[in-house]
């Protein structure tokens, strides 16, 4: 067979596939094929769990048993992921019979098709045949990836090429609420930081990463939310205003908040404003500092036989308060960890609070101060003496504050 393959991109939503083999290999090829909305039908006696899992989710229909001819009927593609020659050339002479294309995983040269090594960026699908040299393939699939992907190089800095690579619209631009993460900009996910290689607009909070808005192209307009003056609900609005007016204008608008959107960030707020003005809205959630914090001070939120739960409260309101919306005598009398964020300021009032309802006052506590950079700052003591603590070391916000025997968890392990 000649190595020289054509190249083709097949559109097989809702066109039968067969897929022969219920092990690793089939897991790894399933997937791919589900997201091209492909009738999948898996032929083997037994699947691995995450087959079963697609099973039963109702993604693909399951014959569990060997393969035979008739499988075949009605398919347009198949693809062969068993070790075993006999059987895979049975497969395949079935296949030839039916004029009907055949990946073989055990042998590629006996196969009448190849399954390329992919890499994907928003719309762009990378499909690399390396001359039936799956090693070869995947290497140059890789490096693409780290071109597509990568921080610096040509494809962020030629507008040509970035100009092809960004998402088609028309008319109405869309905003993007995005995750900017803990701190750390390499904790962005992939799709956050690609939204924000194409953005027109960017309004950013002030706990976003500084270096993730270094990396914006030339011409983006940079919106700093945290300089917009008003009051805090003003803000809001004003925040809710640039949003629309720069989508309606036909921008695409990223919204860069710390942590998650949806985490005391109010990024519903500003969904609701945007869909009412009709403006295609799209989250992209972010790591949150409330499981990233104390991760990174080496403190598992949860841990077998120590906490099966944790609680995540904004301590920004004073539990004394009557505008508190967090009832801080049931928190009390949980076993499990409590992480509070923004409560730095009136952590003297929480702690006193809890003591009084009912948390001993030797529960481990700790507070991670700009965790995930570089001027994190990690504080541990104990419920009733973490105030004092972190006054005594000079604690400053952004920080978060977690409760609990977790804290004490693995403090015989050495990190990284």
């Amino acid at each position: 067979m000649s190595a020289n393959a054509y190249p083709l991109g097949l559109r097989l939503a809702g066109l039968r596939v067969v897929v022969v083999g219920g092990g690793t290999v089939a897991t790894r090829r399933v997937p791919a094929l589900l997201d091209a909305d492909a009738d999948v039908l898996l032929v083997a006696p037994e699947l691995t769990p995450a087959l079963r899992a697609h099973v039963d989710a109702g993604r693909l229909r399951w014959v569990p048993r060997r393969f035979a001819a008739d499988d075949l009927d009605g398919a347009w593609l198949v693809q062969v992921a068993i070790d075993d020659p006999a059987a895979a050339a049975e497969v395949s002479a079935a296949a030839a019979a039916r004029r009907i294309f055949c990946v073989r995983a055990d042998d590629r040269n006996a196969a009448t098709a190849w399954t390329p090594a992919v890499t994907r960026y928003g719309p762009v699908t990378v499909a690399v045949h390396g001359g039936g040299d799956p090693r070869r393939a995947v290497s140059v699939r890789d490096a693409v990836r780290t071109l597509l992907q990568g921080r610096t190089g040509p494809l962020l800095t030629d507008p040509v090429i970035q100009a092809s690579l960004r998402t088609p619209r028309s008319g109405t631009g869309q905003v993007f609420l995005v995750g900017a993460g803990p701190g750390d900009p390499e904790l962005v996910t992939l799709k956050g930081w690609r939204l924000l290689s194409e953005a027109d607009v960017v309004v950013a909070d002030r706990l976003v990463p500084g270096l993730l808005l270094d990396e914006l192209r030339t011409g983006v307009e940079l919106v700093d939310a945290s300089k917009i003056p008003y009051g805090p609900s003003r803000t809001q609005e004003e925040i809710n205003r640039i949003l629309v007016d720069r989508a309606l204008a036909g921008a695409s608008v990223v919204r860069l908040k710390g942590g998650d959107p949806y985490v005391f960030g109010r990024g519903g707020e500003e969904l609701l404003a945007c869909t009412a003005a009709g403006v295609p809205v799209t989250v992209v959630p972010g790591v949150t500092s409330s499981i990233a914090a104390p991760a990174a001070a080496g403190i598992p939120v949860t841990h077998r036989s120590v906490a099966h739960e944790f609680t995540v409260v904004s301590g920004h309101v004073a539990p004394e308060s009557p505008h508190s919306l967090v009832r801080w005598e049931a928190l009390a009398r949980l076993r499990g960890t409590l992480v509070i964020l923004m409560g730095l300021k009136n952590l003297p009032s929480i702690t006193n609070t809890l003591v009084a309802h009912g948390r001993e006052a030797g529960t481990p506590a700790a507070v991670v101060q700009e965790a995930t950079t570089g001027g994190q700052r990690i504080v541990r003591s104990t419920l009733g003496e973490v105030a004092d603590a972190v006054t005594a070391a000079g604690l400053r916000p952004p920080a978060v504050v977690v409760v609990g025997d977790v804290v004490e968890a693995l403090e015989s392990a050495e990190l990284s």
